[in-house]
Formats: structure tokens, C-alpha cells, sequence
């Protein structure tokens, strides 16, 4: 089932566009399945997970955090990830940055924009964002590759379209405000439920879980 729903999702992607296989709560038996099949980039939420499978599967995936991450575990995600996709204060950015002066290694993060209509989602809104990247020199080991967001959680396609329209207009803003921000080129948005609508906005990265692993393992 896992090698169907990869090749069956791959095969609607447009070149440029990366596929984050949500791995959370699934075993290394899935993982390692979809590995076989070519998929290199997973993406984890639960950083005592994160850590787990980080060290024990194959040193060559691509390890996204994409959930909340606690400032006191950070020692628990940052060695690993290729990239942090949940900043979603300046508390836990200025924590990040702390942690990369004081172990030498810059972290490529996404900023995540609260744009959608749930009062529960994390993120930044679109003036912080665009105020958080006006000092980017301020966090000298923090690399800003970009946005993530979410749809509100929602059957109306205008609404979803609608969300993820004003988040790809805050990305194009931030990158006409910053251009000296060369590696600022990624939007990860789009999941099970809509990754085929966030194709229309102009996205880099989607984020499918359930539609290649099946229902998750709680």
C-alpha cells in the first residue's frame, strides 16, 4: 500500500516540488518501506520520536520537524533535523539560535504563519513574520529558508484557497521586502486533504501523512 500511495502521489508532483512523508506515530517498518521505495525526506512531530528514529534509521533521510517544539527540547531535535519547519514565536526562534552559537552549527528553519481560522493553530501572524525577518541579522546562526502553514481545518475548497492564497502572498512579500535573504525560497504547505490545491499556490513542499501511511498509530 505504502509503495502505491508514493507512486501514485509522485506521480501528480511537479518537478521542484519536494514530498515530506509524515511519519508520525508510524513504525520504522513503514518508514523503512517507503525508504525502499526512493523516499528520503520524513517529516516527525513528537521530538522523543523524532530522536528515536533519527539514530536508529538510515543516516541519509531528511529529518523535518514539523510540530510545536518545547525550548527545553531542543537538545532532542536540532542534531538531527535537516529542517525546522514549527518556529512559531520569536521566544523559539531567539532559543534556536542560542543553541546553534553554542554548538556551532546554523539551523535552516521555516517561520509557521498563523493565517487559518482556528483560534488553536500555533504560528506567527503575517507582521510578525515580516517583522522577525526585517532582523534576521539578529539570529546569526538561523538560516530562514522560508513559510509553512495550514488551511483552516475545513470541506469549504474558497476557504482553503482563500488561506493558502494569503499565505503564499505574505511568502511573495517577504521575498520582495528581503531579497538579500538568498536561501528564503521555500513554501511548505498542503497535506492529505489538500495537497492538490496547494499545487495552485505555488508551493515547494507538501506534507502527507494518512494518504501514504494510512490512518496513524496512536
Amino acid at each position: 500500500m505504502i509503495a502505491y500511495n508514493l507512486e501514485s502521489i509522485n506521480k501528480e508532483l511537479p518537478s521542484g516540488v519536494k514530498l515530506v512523508a509524515v511519519s508520525k506515530f508510524h513504525p520504522f517498518e513503514a518508514i523503512l518501506e517507503a525508504y525502499s521505495e526512493g523516499q528520503r525526506a520524513f517529516g516527525e512531530s513528537r521530538p522523543q520520536e523524532f530522536a528515536s528514529k533519527a539514530v536508529q534509521l538510515p543516516l541519509d533521510i531528511e529529518w523535518h520537524f514539523i510540530g510545536h517544539l518545547q525550548t527545553n527540547k531542543l537538545k532532542l531535535v536540532l542534531p538531527y533535523a535537516y529542517l525546522v519547519e514549527s518556529i512559531d514565536t520569536e521566544h523559539l526562534l531567539d532559543a534556536v539560535n542560542a543553541w546553534g552559537e553554542k554548538n556551532g552549527k546554523t539551523i535552516s528553519v521555516l517561520l509557521e504563519v498563523h493565517i487559518g481560522a482556528e483560534e488553536t493553530k500555533q504560528g506567527l501572524t503575517p507582521a510578525e513574520v515580516v517583522a522577525l525577518l526585517g532582523r534576521a541579522v539578529e539570529f546569526p546562526f538561523i538560516c530562514f529558508r522560508g513559510l509553512m502553514g495550514m488551511a483552516s481545518h475545513t470541506d469549504d475548497e474558497h476557504a482553503i484557497r482563500g488561506d493558502f492564497a494569503n499565505i503564499k502572498g505574505l511568502f511573495d512579500e517577504c521575498r520582495r521586502l528581503y531579497p538579500e535573504l538568498k536561501d528564503f525560497d521555500q513554501l511548505s504547505i498542503g497535506m492529505s486533504d489538500d495537497w492538490r490545491i496547494a499545487l495552485d499556490y505555488g508551493c515547494t513542499e507538501v506534507r502527507i501523512g494518512t494518504a501514504i501511511f494510512g490512518n496513524r498509530e496512536y
